[in-house]
C-alpha cells in the first residue's frame, strides 16, 4: 500500500503492521473529517501513518469468495498473523491447510498435520474463530451465500 499526503505523512515512512483492504473506507472519512460509522470493520491507519503506533491487530481475517470464477481458487476463509496462515477450503471440499511463513514463505508445504505445530494449530483455530465472530461470518451464512449464488447461476 503507497500513500502520500504530505501535510501529515512523513516522506520515506515505512509500515510494518498489517493492514487491509477494509481499513482504506475508515481511513478516508478520518482524514475528510467524518465520522466513522461504528458499523464499519476497519480501522483508520491515520495513526499508524503519522507515526504514531497505537494499539493495531496482530491478525488478519480473510474470506476468499469468487469461486466457481476467473482464478479458479477454491472458496476459503483465514486468518494470517506475522508467521503463520491458517486457512480453511469449503464448496465442494472441506480442507484445512496451515504455514508456516517463517520456514516457507511459499506456502508450499502445509505443516497442519505436523504433531510439532499442534498447539499453534489450536491457538490459531481459536483466534480465527473469534474473528469470524467479530466480522459476523459464519459457516450458516456461508452456506445461505453458496445457496444463493448457485441459484443465480441457474437461472
Amino acid at each position: 500500500l503507497l500513500v502520500r499526503y504530505p501535510r501529515e505523512i512523513k516522506a520515506g515512512t515505512v509500515i510494518e503492521e498489517m493492514v487491509q483492504n477494509l481499513d482504506y473506507a475508515p481511513t478516508f472519512l478520518d482524514y475528510a473529517g467524518v465520522e466513522i460509522p461504528p458499523d464499519m470493520q476497519g480501522h483508520s491507519l491515520r495513526g499508524l501513518l503519522a507515526g504514531q503506533q497505537p494499539s493495531w491487530r496482530d491478525a488478519i481475517y480473510y474470506t476468499y469468495y469468487e469461486y466457481p470464477g476467473p482464478h479458479s481458487v477454491k472458496r476459503h476463509y483465514g486468518i494470517r498473523t506475522d508467521r503463520y496462515k491458517l486457512v480453511h477450503f469449503y464448496y465442494d471440499i472441506d480442507e484445512w491447510e496451515m504455514y508456516d511463513l517463517e520456514q516457507d514463505p511459499m506456502e508450499m508445504r502445509s505443516v497442519y498435520e505436523d504433531p510439532a505445530y499442534s498447539d499453534i494449530r489450536q491457538e490459531l483455530h481459536a483466534r480465527l474463530e473469534a474473528l469470524r465472530q467479530q466480522y459476523g461470518d459464519s459457516d450458516e451464512m456461508n452456506r445461505t451465500l453458496l445457496e444463493q449464488d448457485q441459484a443465480s447461476r441457474k437461472q
